[in-house]
């Protein structure tokens, strides 16, 4: 077991080494990857997930009703909070460390060869995984955008935008509307488009977007069906939909008001791909029960772990750390420098009792934040702050404090959290 350990973290630093660099878009390189596989993601059934937030809370869902109906799920999610093998998940189990040699052994030359990216070498290898674990069928969520993400070389059943926030402006665009144009990219000839973006303006944008590109049919969800009647707390979020045969209260156990909507277009998601996949809704339902989502409001004794990563998700893990009831939280936060950390920190200086500010030691250095202007940013808006720049001192200063703490600011700082405390993404 020791060689293979080595092995397997050997081929993993090889990959990763493929982080460094310049950033490239386009799906020519994707595309010539997966022909010399045998083009594995066109042997898929495949729902598609874009969107700024929520995107790893849809595809749980999807992933719990698929299988509540009896099919054989793959999941491929980014990025990883502490396992690689998080990002490829089949019926709730991760990839086979030995198998991931394997593919890197035989296929690096290829990569090298067609200057394939880390993120493209690893969704032709999900691909290649689920084939090879002959899934039913796969949920694939985008990494960055839509249009020229890697992912976007699906003909999926169904395409979905959860929602649109300001993220990666840099690559996507500076407004709302230019991001939307970029998610919607992943809208489909003959295949359904499911919206989830709450603002009507907006989701008005994506519909007219979504026809352009001839999708058969568009659920609007907070037009059409929207969740009603939300309630949320320590157990979760309920609410409500009118459907055609009635109203139905509906619970999912990821707290926040936000997770009302997400629950409810991964719903419509998959009611959308048709009857092969849906269900039916009390099948669907009951299957709500079994979603789990590991750094999305996770609690852990009094430990809180939320991937709030930009100002939008910031703000709503500020509205859910005031509807569960408990003492206000100490933010443990660590931010990449390339975003809006004052966005963060604004949104959620209301609902903490005040920060401990850090740096992640998997942030890569060339996007760390500089401490220094964040502390005094703080200090400025009269917040209470404190700087402990090495993590693990920073978590003993947390542990020290007592009460509740929640970390959050990037999956570098909850994932390098969730090692050091023990506390297992893959639920072992």
């Amino acid at each position: 077991m020791g060689d293979d350990l080595t092995s397997y973290r050997q081929a993993l630093d090889a990959l990763f080494a493929r982080t460094t660099g310049v950033s490239k878009f386009g799906l020519e390189r994707t595309d010539a990857f997966l022909a010399r596989l045998g083009r594995p993601h066109l042997a898929l059934p495949v729902l598609h997930v874009a969107g700024t937030n929520g995107k790893g809370s849809a595809c749980a869902t999807m992933d719990a009703v698929l299988r509540a109906g009896g099919h054989r799920v793959g999941r491929y999610t980014s990025p990883h909070l502490v396992d690689f093998r998080e990002r490829f998940l089949v019926d709730g189990r991760p990839i086979d460390p030995a198998w991931v040699v394997a593919f890197l052994e035989q296929w690096t030359p290829t990569v090298e060869s067609l200057g394939v990216t880390f993120f493209e070498a690893t969704t032709a290898m999900a691909f290649a995984w689920f084939v090879h674990q002959e899934v039913d069928v796969a949920v694939i969520e985008t990494g960055l955008g839509g249009r020229l993400d890697s992912t976007n070389v699906v003909a999926p059943r169904v395409a979905t935008v959860t929602s649109i926030g300001i993220d990666h402006v840099e690559q996507l665009g500076p407004t709302r509307e230019l991001i939307a144009a970029e998610k919607a990219g992943i809208f489909k000839s003959g295949a359904p488009a499911v919206i989830g973006e709450p603002d009507a303006h907006v989701a008005r944008l994506l519909a007219d977007l979504a026809r352009a590109r001839g999708a058969s049919r568009v659920v609007d969800l907070w037009r059409e069906t929207p969740p009603q009647e939300i309630e949320t707390g320590g157990r979760g979020t309920a609410f409500t939909l009118e459907l055609p045969d009635g109203r139905r209260r509906v619970h999912t156990p990821l707290a926040g008001v936000h997770q009302a909507s997400n629950c409810a277009v991964a719903l419509r998601t998959v009611e959308s791909a048709g009857d092969r996949w849906w269900p039916g809704w009390e099948i669907a339902c009951a299957a709500l029960d079994h979603v789990t989502l590991p750094g999305r409001f996770q609690q852990v004794g009094r430990w809180i772990f939320d991937v709030a990563h930009n100002a939008d998700g910031a703000a709503v893990l500020a509205s859910t750390l005031r509807s569960v009831p408990g003492e206000p939280a100490t933010a443990l936060l660590c931010v990449l420098g390339d975003k809006d950390w004052r966005g963060i920190m604004a949104a959620l200086a209301p609902a903490v009792a005040g920060f401990i500010l850090t740096n992640a030691p998997t942030a890569p250095a060339s996007r760390a934040w500089h401490l220094d202007e964040a502390v005094a940013y703080a200090r400025a808006e009269g917040w209470t702050v404190e700087s402990v720049p090495d993590f693990d001192a920073a978590l003993r200063h947390a542990t020290d404090r007592g009460g509740r703490t929640v970390v959050t600011g990037s999956f570098h700082t909850v994932g390098d959290a969730m090692d050091r405390l023990h506390v297992s993404p893959l639920g072992n």
